[in-house]
């Protein structure tokens, strides 16, 4: 897992103006809120006082959990303003200015395509990772389905891993039509990667041999067998995009944002466009189809082992239709030597016994006095080299 990019949060429409929600990402639990404004915002969830939860029970003491746009702890009803600043401390006086040391990370946010994203990591704004454009959002001849949640207890790259998958449809997906297979002649048709043009990642196209869509929910796109081309890509390391041409030039493209809640869970903002059957009647039919497939591929990865992706290929035996998902981990590769993935082992020896971390916010660069520690990292490349120097 890796601070320094574009995380989803939570649904715009799950996000109402008078509860704030508590959410884990990279196993750090957050607080998103909004403000008096309407705005979204996300900090760091753990009050600096006493380690109470900004997020934390709702129903408890009946008491407001937003005042003047600020998120209220709990515990002792300390006010933090969407900047992560503490503006009130009841124990001393309202009005009466808190300490320097009172206040918790806030991360830069977005809200597009029904989602509050937020930025995870110190970065500073021109050297940021940016948000993956959905280029055709606004595009009247696409519609976006309503944003599809889907919660999974597996880590994060495998889910990305199998999405650029082009060997498994076959078997895994019945209800693609790829149930019938000829032993005689079936492969796995070779294919190139190349970067994603947004930058940050990596993409290929690949041809299938694919039988026609049949079925009333497909009676305006029915194609012929082996026309049926796909590819799959990736933006950072949690979020993959997926484009099917289903023949007439009438596509699919399908939005990945994964959250990774930690090394055993995974929450999938899924973001589904097409240019065909606009109408919305076809909403309902599509989403139930997405679901059926998601199903598909959960039941596989629940059971695949180890949980977390191999730390080298050479423990397992890849095939040539495996490229796209090693030039996925080389990606990752290249955020490790940025020095951006988090030490989860040191992380779970120490989370939660004589530790509450928080992940580094961009105020940090420029401001001391935090109390809680940051994450934990693995040292990129060149600083390994340099400390084995001396």
């Amino acid at each position: 897992m890796y601070i320094n990019f574009w995380y989803p949060i939570i649904r715009s429409e799950d996000l109402g103006p008078d509860k704030p929600e508590k959410i884990k990402v990279l196993g750090v639990n957050l607080v998103a809120f909004r403000d008096s404004k309407g705005n979204a915002r996300v900090l760091s969830d753990t009050c600096v006082h006493r380690g109470g939860s900004l997020g934390g029970p709702w129903e408890l003491g009946k008491n407001p959990r937003i005042v003047d746009g600020c998120v209220v702890c709990p515990y002792h009803g300390w006010e933090f303003n969407g900047d992560g600043e503490c503006v009130n401390i009841p124990s001393i006086g309202y009005g009466t200015k808190p300490p320097p040391r009172a206040k918790v990370d806030a991360y830069p946010v977005q809200e597009k395509y029904g989602i509050v994203f937020a930025f995870l990591g110190d970065l500073p704004e021109s050297e940021r990772p940016p948000l993956l454009a959905i280029e055709e959002y606004d595009d009247p001849t696409w519609r976006a389905n309503s944003v599809l949640v889907l919660e999974v207890d597996y880590y994060y790259e495998r889910s990305i891993e199998n999405g650029l998958d082009p060997a498994h449809n076959e078997f895994v997906h019945p209800t693609h039509g790829f149930q019938a297979i000829n032993r005689e002649t079936y492969r796995v048709r070779e294919y190139d990667v190349e970067n994603y043009p947004q930058g940050w990642g990596m993409w290929f196209l690949h041809r299938f041999n694919a039988p026609g869509l049949k079925g009333d929910t497909w009676k305006e796109s029915q194609t012929t067998a082996g026309d049926l081309y796909a590819g799959s890509g990736t933006h950072g390391p949690n979020t993959m995009i997926t484009e099917i041409n289903v023949g007439n030039n009438q596509k699919f493209r399908q939005y990945f944002f994964e959250q990774p809640v930690d090394q055993s869970k995974t929450k999938i903002f899924f973001v589904n466009m097409r240019n065909f059957m606009l109408e919305p009647k076809h909403d309902g039919p599509i989403h139930a189809r997405n679901k059926i497939i998601a199903q598909q591929d959960i039941e596989i990865l629940l059971d695949v082992y180890p949980p977390r992706t191999p730390i080298s290929n050479t423990k397992e035996v890849l095939m040539p239709a495996d490229k796209a998902v090693v030039a996925y981990r080389e990606w990752l590769a290249k955020f490790d030597d940025k020095g951006w993935r988090i030490d989860w082992d040191e992380f779970q020896r120490r989370n939660m016994k004589d530790a509450a971390f928080a992940i580094p916010s961009p105020r940090r660069r420029g401001t001391g006095n935090w109390v809680l520690e940051t994450v934990p990292l693995i040292q990129s490349r060149t600083e390994r080299k340099q400390q084995a120097t001396g």
